[in-house]
């Protein structure tokens, strides 16, 4: 690990918010251990970790939702102790959800004042009046919003704008976000820093929480790692790269860049998705007349801001959801009718939901290792468990599982190891086409390298390999070519090293028409530019490469 320094001692008369000494317990399970943490008046505070070392939990004392068990809070200098969010948010602090807390059918100025309405003589409420200080508010802090706007017909950008404003509304003076980017395209991403650095330049504080280091790096002033319900380290923004960041989290030196030469055989096409038509659960359509191909031997990766249609799509090549119109191949093979004749033809699928459709979380970790796997652990027509548990005890050997043997419970396994038993299980399959869905989601960075590393090999073992992440970081540094997804439609086939974050961003956001056609994907992949920084972060980049 590089050397880095500390921050100097905190200002007290600067301190706008001490957390000393919090713990948080819920059965047996310490959660929050003795975490200390020092915020600064008008500083954008980066909180970072990975998934499970406290993070969400620490901001949710801190906002009233959950009551610490030990510790100080102090605001302003004053003990506090919030028995609930409308506590904490009459103290000055809010929070914005990653997952957004608004009424589609309502205006912009309707879901700003819910709770808060001025009112008229009469008890009714003055909607003029707060459409007025809607628009007010949101010149004051350059959030121009519509007050008449209807939510449900605002991109998300946008809806984020509203909620800041909902906090702002209420004078938060602290602004806890958690996860923000998580369903921005670039632009928006950028649009949101700048709201930002406004706000902190005006004396707002902002607790930025997220797992996107390059992203932190961008836009925060200072950056406390959390790991097992500890504040490990705070580091000042000037002095810390990426990696000084991610080894700070995991506790031990972690490869950030996906370690992956060009592409040099890529062969026939293998999955085919010609002319794809389907329909959501609402009954919209999700899928549009879609067509691509992956071939064998490389990575396609698909970007698009969630709800585009990606998750359609991976349902129909699963045989999970039935096509309207046209057909998915597998070497030629019709693959789509179900999901029996989807893994015969040679799809290994990776799903996003773990708990729902990849494992049996009550099943022990053998179980969940043998199926599909029914003919190379059976004696005739019988299940053999003595077989289908050795072969499960070299598979976690193999794939580098912890947290539990082979009889523990698929739950009882922290994300990151769940996600492992699906690879293993998948990519033990003699499959031609590996559909990997939301791979690095709610996996801490430790496992990520890992997956990244299986994903590629299989990749240069000749195996077409399909990614669909939210994670524009994800695709873009895995990806040979990036296929971007907006309203059910491909709307660009671009090669990835001949690309960059801006033109994605672009794309994702409907900004371009019709899709431009593939380059040349024989191209040597050079990862360093596929993951290349927007030009206004360049510096930051740079201090990312260490």
């Amino acid at each position: 690990m590089s050397q880095v320094q500390t921050l100097v001692e905190p200002n007290d008369q600067n301190d706008i918010l001490v957390l000393d000494g919090i713990t948080k317990t819920f059965g047996e399970l310490v959660a929050i251990e003795n975490a200390t943490l020092t915020i600064r008046k008008g500083e954008i505070h980066a909180l970072v970790g990975e998934n499970g070392a406290g993070k969400s939990t620490l901001m949710n004392i801190l906002y009233g939702i959950h009551e610490r068990d030990g510790g100080e809070m102090r605001l302003r200098g004053q003990d506090v102790r919030f028995s609930g969010p409308a506590e904490a948010i009459r103290a000055g602090i809010g929070m914005v959800h990653q997952h957004f807390k608004l009424s589609p059918s309502f205006t912009v100025a309707e879901n700003i004042i819910l709770g808060s309405e001025p009112m008229k003589r009469g008890g009714r409420v003055d909607f003029a009046k707060a459409e007025a200080e809607t628009r007010e508010l949101s010149r004051r802090f350059d959030l121009e919003l519509d007050p008449k706007a209807i939510i449900a017909k605002l991109p998300v950008g946008l809806r984020q704008r509203v909620e800041i404003l909902k906090a702002l509304y209420r004078s938060a003076e602290v602004l806890i976000l958690d996860e923000p980017t998580a369903v921005l395209t670039p632009n928006e991403t950028r649009e949101l820093f700048s709201t930002m650095r406004s706000l902190a330049a005006s004396g707002c504080t902002i607790i930025f929480i997220s797992h996107k280091l390059r992203e932190v790096l961008a836009v925060s002033d200072r950056i406390s790692v959390m790991r097992r319900g500890k504040i490990m380290r705070t580091f000042d923004n000037s002095n810390v790269s990426a990696q000084d960041i991610a080894n700070e989290m995991v506790g031990r030196s972690v490869l950030l860049r996906v370690d992956k030469a060009a592409a040099s055989h890529v062969g026939k096409p293998v999955l085919e998705v010609n002319n794809l038509v389907a329909f959501g659960d609402r009954g919209e359509r999700a899928v549009d007349n879609l067509s691509l191909t992956v071939r064998g031997g490389e990575i396609v990766g698909i970007a698009g801001v969630q709800g585009n249609g990606q998750d359609e799509l991976v349902e129909c090549i699963a045989g999970l959801r039935a096509p309207s119109e046209g057909l998915v191949s597998i070497d030629g093979i019709a693959a789509s009718a179900d999901p029996r004749t989807a893994r015969e033809a040679g799809l290994a699928h990776i799903p996003a939901d773990r708990g729902g459709l990849g494992l049996s979380l009550e099943s022990p970790l053998w179980e969940n290792l043998s199926i599909g796997h029914l003919p190379a652990v059976s004696n005739g027509p019988f299940l053999s468990a003595r077989r289908a548990q050795e072969r499960a005890g070299a598979l976690i050997d193999d794939y580098d599982v912890r947290g539990g043997g082979m009889f523990a419970a698929a739950g009882s396994l922290s994300g990151g190891n769940q996600q492992k038993i699906q690879i293993a299980r998948e990519l033990s399959r003699e499959a031609r086409v590996i559909v990997a869905e939301q791979p690095s989601q709610g996996v801490d960075i430790g496992a990520i390298e890992s997956i990244h590393r299986v994903l590629v090999a299989m990749r240069n073992a000749g195996k077409a390999v399909l990614v669909v992440s939210a994670d524009l970081d994800e695709v873009m540094a895995l990806s040979d070519r990036i296929v971007v997804m907006y309203r059910g439609r491909v709307v660009a086939d671009l090669a990835a090293s001949a690309t960059s974050y801006e033109e994605i961003g672009l794309y994702m956001g409907g900004l371009h028409e019709e899709a431009r056609p593939d380059t040349d994907t024989d191209t040597d992949t050079d990862t360093d530019t596929a993951a290349e920084a927007p030009k206004h972060e360049m510096q930051t980049a740079q201090r990312n490469d260490g």
